[in-house]
């Protein structure tokens, strides 16, 4: 299953059956002994469930028509704004989209995936907000150098996504890039003004985003236009379900000493398969990563060269992307000292864990001891429990996931 841009176009379905929607199906999970009940993850498929039944009756395009037809064109500008008229009668509205927000493995994404594969929608995309917001950017560049005289890309952008997708699923929302805080406001302006609906998983409550940084105030609206559109639902379980998973093979190797970095080189020569060592270039955005060991499907990169230069989300995810294995040595234990480092780390670890490539490390701690204290502690504790689920079994059998 693809866990990083997932997408539906095809002609209208029929309209699902009352019992088939994202509550019914969890309730037959539960049943049938494939989860354990949670009262948490419960309170959440019942709110997916409200929309989705809401969706069964919504599509942008014909409320619009029927907006317009009722009331004139400037009608049907005010009914896309959500504008009501003093005795119009209002077209039906866009249904409020769900924000989901928990600490790591509280089942968030196993609960939105579960509702992007049932909602009764024509054009529907799920994606990783990195990925979109990498997405997003490259639009950006390429329409400046299609139309150089073009002075805001954003409205004819939002249409162009909006006409791909009107729903619009997101796994780990979250902004750390000023480029991207600086966007979003205007950007999701005008796709709420174009009847999408959005829903979203997050470790990270609405009005905490993106606080405390430089730039936090012109964030603000962003804030508070997600706020107006969605309904924040809150999953407090205290149970992580991605830890103990049952161990497969050896891929986190502590400490980074002499012996590791030869357990690595067996590894990556296996991984290799008997392709050749070379060096391999990556274009991204009209830029070069050059990736200085690869061979066939593996990588090899010292934590430093990944991370202790200016490289971001869209590197990461090219090496996720192009590479299917990517062996890294000498990850060290990360403190307030060199968070910057830490910060790529963990969307590095995103990135590998959203593509289901396969990671082996030499490092100088287990995943839980890597980063315990300073600025960043908190947002650490996911990357952490991805870690530890990429070394499990199941972890090992999935598919990886290229471009």
């Amino acid at each position: 299953m693809d866990t990083e841009i997932r997408t539906a176009s095809a002609p209208p379905q029929p309209v699902p059956q009352d019992g088939a929607g994202p509550f019914a199906t969890y309730e037959a999970r539960v049943a049938s002994g494939k989860l354990d009940r949670d009262p948490e993850q419960e309170k959440a498929a019942r709110r997916l469930d409200r929309l989705w039944r809401e969706l069964r009756d919504y599509h942008p395009m014909v409320m619009q028509r029927q907006a317009t037809a009722r009331h004139g064109l400037f009608g049907g500008l005010r009914a896309r704004l959500g504008l009501g008229g003093r005795g119009a009668q209002a077209a039906p509205s866009r249904p409020r989209g769900v924000y989901m927000v928990g600490q790591v493995g509280r089942g968030k994404t196993m609960l939105m995936d579960l509702f992007f594969d049932l909602a009764p929608v024509e054009h529907k995309r799920r994606v990783h907000f990195h990925r979109f917001m990498q997405d997003v950017h490259q639009r950006i560049h390429d329409m400046k150098v299609a139309d150089p005289a073009l002075s805001d890309p954003i409205p004819p952008l939002a249409r162009q996504i909006a006409q791909e997708a009107w729903l619009l699923c997101f796994d780990e929302f979250q902004v750390n890039d000023i480029a991207d805080a600086m966007i979003l406001g205007r950007l999701f302006d005008f796709l709420f003004a174009d009847g999408v609906v959005v829903v979203a998983t997050s470790n990270t409550k609405p009005e905490d985003l993106f606080q405390d940084r430089p730039g936090a105030d012109a964030f603000k609206p962003f804030i508070d236009i997600i706020m107006r559109e969605v309904d924040t639902v809150i999953l407090d379980s205290p149970r992580d379900y991605r830890r103990g998973c049952v161990r497969g093979m050896r891929t986190w190797i502590v400490p980074a000493d002499a012996a590791a970095k030869a357990e690595l080189d067996t590894i990556f020569t296996h991984l290799a398969a008997g392709a050749p060592v070379q060096a391999v270039d990556l274009d991204i955005m009209g830029r070069t990563l050059r990736v200085e060991r690869a061979a066939g499907p593996v990588a090899r990169f010292t934590f430093a060269e990944l991370c202790g230069r200016f490289l971001g989300a869209g590197d990461y995810l090219a090496l996720a992307t192009r590479f299917a294995s990517l062996v890294i040595d000498d990850v060290p234990r990360m403190g307030p000292d060199n968070f910057d480092e830490a910060r790529r780390f963990i969307v590095l670890i995103d990135a590998l864990y959203e593509q289901n490539v396969k990671l082996f490390a030499s490092a100088g701690d287990q995943p839980d001891s890597l980063y315990e204290r300073g600025q960043g502690a908190t947002a650490f504790e996911r990357t952490a429990s991805r870690l530890e689920e990429m070394q499990s079994a199941s972890y090992a059998q999935l598919p990886h996931l290229s471009a």
